[in-house]
């Protein structure tokens, strides 16, 4: 128990490395550790919703968020999963305004809740961990910015075949050669931003083509070089 209690410290916390609080000082990190709080957040839970004005910032320990924007038309446009290492909330706390995105639990989840107080303190203190938080919602920005360019480049079938090499490369698959993580159909068409139907089409044909295999809800990619051509419009 007290192995655990050390390893859940922040300064002996290995995620923090994969994100913007590597750059505080051991003593700011105690700082942190004495206030956050850990969470747990299942499956389908929200983190927070749109709109809502944020006390915090959220540090991902296990699992994934997907955070998403609820457009005009009622349909959720998700712009990222947001998984371990990753912080949920950052540009909201800094630019002191409400979120304008969800966050979701995609699978069962472990965060910390950091209060605002710890960061804002530290971003007038430490110009290391200042830059850190801009290197990282620099980051955030060029992704939203590849997001736009594939929306109006790329096919929904391109898009699709994108989000599911995404999906193997950066959560991996099982023993059986399915993703490790499973999103419905309609979690897909949400990423890719096309009707549910469409997805749900498209994933029938890559199934019929020998691309991929089903499960239910599950997907194995079987032939990755052939949608990987299929993106780049071979």
């Amino acid at each position: 128990m007290e192995n655990k209690e050390l390893t859940s410290r922040c300064e002996n916390c290995i995620v923090r490395q994969f994100n913007s609080l590597r750059a505080m000082t051991k003593e700011e990190l105690k700082c942190v550790s004495d206030t956050k709080i850990n969470k747990k957040v299942k499956k389908g839970e929200a983190l927070f919703a749109e709109g809502d004005k944020l006390d915090g910032i959220y540090c991902v320990r296990n699992g994934v968020s997907k955070l998403s924007k609820l457009s005009a038309n009622g349909k959720n446009q998700i712009v990222k999963l947001a998984s371990k290492g990753e912080v949920i909330g950052q540009r909201s706390v800094v630019a002191e305004e409400h979120v304008n995105l969800s966050a979701t639990a995609v699978s069962d989840m472990e965060v910390c809740f950091i209060p605002k107080d710890s960061i804002v303190k530290t971003l007038h203190t430490n110009p290391n961990f200042t830059l850190e938080v801009l290197r990282h919602m620099a980051h955030d920005l060029k992704e939203a910015d590849d997001v736009i360019v594939n929306m109006s480049q790329k096919t929904v079938k391109q898009r699709i075949a994108e989000a599911l090499l995404y999906l193997k490369d950066n959560f991996g698959t099982d023993k059986d050669g399915f993703l490790n993580l499973t999103l419905s159909r309609e979690d897909i068409s949400n990423v890719v931003g096309t009707a549910t139907e469409s997805c749900i089409r498209i994933i029938s044909e890559f199934k019929k083509g020998g691309f991929i295999k089903t499960s239910g809800k599950r997907i194995g990619i079987i032939d990755e070089k052939s949608l990987k051509n299929l993106i780049e419009g071979f």
